[in-house]
């Protein structure tokens, strides 16, 4: 399956640094937009592959309201 995000990307010192805008926590670089992209792909299976193996038997949510 596959899902459209946003990449936000700005330059820095000569390197492409971008996030995924929907999912905190992945950042990645490149030397190019294409490596840049290339390695936000990589950087979301990553964190895909940790987040089902830390799958715990049990766990429950709820929803939680919060002063902003």
């Amino acid at each position: 399956m596959r899902r459209q995000f946003t990449l936000e990307y700005w330059l820095d010192d000569g390197w492409y640094v971008g996030k995924l805008k929907e999912i905190p926590g992945i950042f990645s670089q490149g030397e190019s937009l294409e490596e840049l992209e290339q390695n936000i792909r990589e950087a979301h299976q990553l964190m895909m592959a940790e987040e089902a193996t830390e799958f715990r038997a049990g766990v429950q949510t709820k929803e939680l309201e919060v002063d902003v």
